[in-house]
């Protein structure tokens, strides 16, 4: 039986709450594991659904994965035994479960020099087409095609080439990266996405013997190596849980005080939130949101890093709803991701969509009603619009929330939130 959570609106939030290693790197990094014979160990991974469904893949490609508590810490320990000749032919129902698994793709170019991975599935938020990874997969030599619905790369030797983007793609910059680091003589990757995870890759590459520069850049030089190295690795704070929080204390005129991630990863976030009327603080570890009043209406425009995250442009809907003000959300990256608004609606929002932009003209407070997740950071911002809504609002679908928020619930109640998780009734015969 599927679960749902009860969410009562009417609570501040208030209090500190600690972020775990982010979604959109862990999984790239165990990927990458795969580059290297030997056993690779992964700090400050997140208790989230994903990591054991990407464990399950690896496993398939004959490596050794066992997932451990944190000593001293709320989050896991992995630990990866990659055999000297990994499996190549991905293509069993964990890899079809969620996006991520396609990352495995870059990793067993290099290694095997072929690769068969089905097609994954994952957040129903718009089509993410493999054009740019396998462009980039045949620039470095190699061929590609969907076959059966899988991706069949091969190749007898990647060469180094120099490879343009058509888009900053997260996905494709990862894919082509792992690929090259093992490819003969030099890549360039241009117009690569600069995003926090790439970055965290990069580190984790380079400390097994990769020769990477512009990490952080729109441009990648990678000189290729022989071999890698099994390492240990610390996976960077979760920005987009983080900015959750941050946005919730703004919603709910609270104070949240977010440890665990690098508050220069979430810049224009927390400065919009600013002009919104919040209190931002800036800490070591962190920083801390307090909101006085009702929170003023704001612009939002995704855009990638170092723009506004897509994955929080639900969040952002959700502010913009009680806001005092007209605001206009602009989406540039994934075209589905407004149907998250269908659902605002039916909490009561004044909210309009045309193509890729959406206005929102804030009210006071929501009214609560059944809403279903679509994806993850969709289910994370509907229990968010409940907190600011009469009565109680049905969130269904959770597991899409399982799968990006470690313990949300138990971190919800602690600040205050009312959010109780219950079996979901079934309905029909």
């Amino acid at each position: 039986m599927s679960e749902r959570f009860l969410v009562s609106g009417g609570n501040r939030l208030v209090g500190e709450v600690a972020v775990g290693g982010a979604k959109n790197s862990v999984l790239k990094l165990m990927a990458a594991s795969l580059l290297a014979e030997g056993t690779t160990t992964i700090t400050n991974c997140p208790d989230i659904l994903d990591v054991p469904l990407m464990a399950e893949v690896l496993r398939g490609l004959g490596c050794d994965v066992t997932i451990s508590d944190d000593v001293g810490g709320d989050n896991s320990v992995v630990t990866i035994d990659t055999p000297a000749e990994p499996k190549y032919h991905a293509d069993f129902p964990a890899v079809t479960q969620f996006r991520a698994s396609v990352c495995v793709l870059g990793p067993l170019m290099a290694r095997c020099k072929r690769a068969v991975v089905a097609l994954p599935g994952g957040d129903a938020i718009g089509s993410r087409p493999l054009d740019m990874h396998q462009a980039g997969l045949r620039l470095l030599g190699a061929t590609s095609a969907i076959e059966h619905g899988c991706v069949v790369a091969s190749a007898e030797q990647l060469q180094g080439a120099r490879i343009r983007l058509d888009f900053p793609s997260v996905g494709a910059t990862e894919n082509i990266l792992m690929a090259a680091v093992l490819a003969e003589g030099e890549t360039v990757i241009d117009n690569a996405a600069r995003e926090p995870d790439i970055v965290d890759l990069c580190t984790m590459l380079v400390q097994m013997g990769a020769q990477i520069d512009g990490a952080g850049s729109s441009v990648l030089t990678v000189q290729g190596v022989k071999s890698l190295s099994p390492t240990t690795h610390r996976v960077i704070g979760d920005r987009i849980v983080a900015a959750t929080w941050g946005i919730a204390a703004a919603m709910t005129t609270g104070d949240v005080r977010v440890t665990g991630v690098n508050p220069k990863h979430l810049a224009l976030v927390l400065d919009k939130l600013r002009s919104a009327g919040a209190r931002i603080s800036y800490e070591p570890n962190g920083f801390r949101v307090v909101q006085a009043e009702r929170p003023r209406a704001v612009n939002f425009a995704t855009l990638p890093f170092p723009g506004f995250p897509t994955d929080l442009q639900p969040m952002a809907i959700g502010l913009a709803a009680i806001a005092d003000g007209t605001s206009m959300i602009t989406e540039n990256v994934f075209e589905a991701r407004f149907r998250f608004v269908e659902e605002m609606i039916r909490l009561g929002s004044d909210a309009r969509t045309d193509g890729h932009h959406a206005v929102v003209r804030g009210i006071p407070r929501l009214s609560s009603a059944p809403v279903w997740s679509s994806d993850i950071r969709a289910g994370a911002g509907l229990v968010l619009a409940g907190l600011v809504a009469d009565g109680v609002t049905e969130v269904h679908d959770v597991y899409h929330i399982d799968r990006g928020y470690p313990r949300f619930v138990e971190q919800m109640q602690a600040l205050g939130g009312q959010v109780e998780r219950v079996d979901a009734p079934k309905y029909g015969l």
